[in-house]
C-alpha cells in the first residue's frame, strides 16, 4: 500500500490562506500533514464565537495578550491550546507545548507544539508566533 493511500484519512481542504491557481485548475488544496498544520494555525488564530455556524470553535489566546508574562500566564496559554486541540483537532495528539518568552520585551511569544499524527505515529513540530501587531506604520 503506498503512503498516499495510507494518509488519505488525514483529509484535504483549501490551502490557507486560500489561493486560486488559474481558471482551469481552480483552488489550491492542501493535503495530509500540510492540512493538519494549516488547521492548527486556523484553530489557534480563531477566537471562540468568531464563526457563526460553530461558535465554540477556536482558542481564546487573545485573552492573554495584555497579561504579564509569568508562569501563570504561560500555563494558561498551554491549557488554552491543549483544550482547543483536544476538542477540535482529533487527528493529532499533543506531545508537548513549550512557550519561549525570550522576546517578551518586544511583545512576542513563540509557542512550540510537538505532536503526533494519530494512525500513522508520525511526529511533527510547529511554531506559532503569538504577538500583537499595532497599526503604527501610518
Amino acid at each position: 500500500m503506498n503512503s498516499k493511500k495510507q494518509k488519505s484519512f488525514l483529509g484535504s481542504g483549501w490551502s490557507f490562506p486560500p489561493q486560486f491557481l488559474d481558471s482551469t485548475q481552480g483552488i489550491k488544496m492542501s493535503h495530509d500533514d500540510d492540512d493538519i498544520r494549516e488547521g492548527l494555525f486556523i484553530l489557534l488564530s480563531t477566537l471562540p464565537g468568531e464563526r457563526l455556524m460553530n461558535p465554540e470553535f477556536g482558542c481564546d489566546l487573545h485573552s492573554q495578550v495584555f497579561q504579564s508574562i509569568n508562569n501563570t500566564t504561560i500555563n494558561t496559554i498551554k491549557d488554552l491550546i491543549s483544550t482547543a486541540i483536544l476538542y477540535f483537532e482529533p487527528r493529532i495528539t499533543i506531545m508537548s507545548i513549550d512557550v519561549d518568552s525570550s522576546q517578551k520585551m518586544s511583545g512576542r511569544l513563540d509557542i512550540y507544539l510537538s505532536y503526533e499524527v494519530n494512525g500513522i505515529n508520525s511526529r511533527r513540530n510547529m511554531v506559532y508566533p503569538f504577538y500583537l501587531v499595532e497599526g503604527t506604520d501610518i
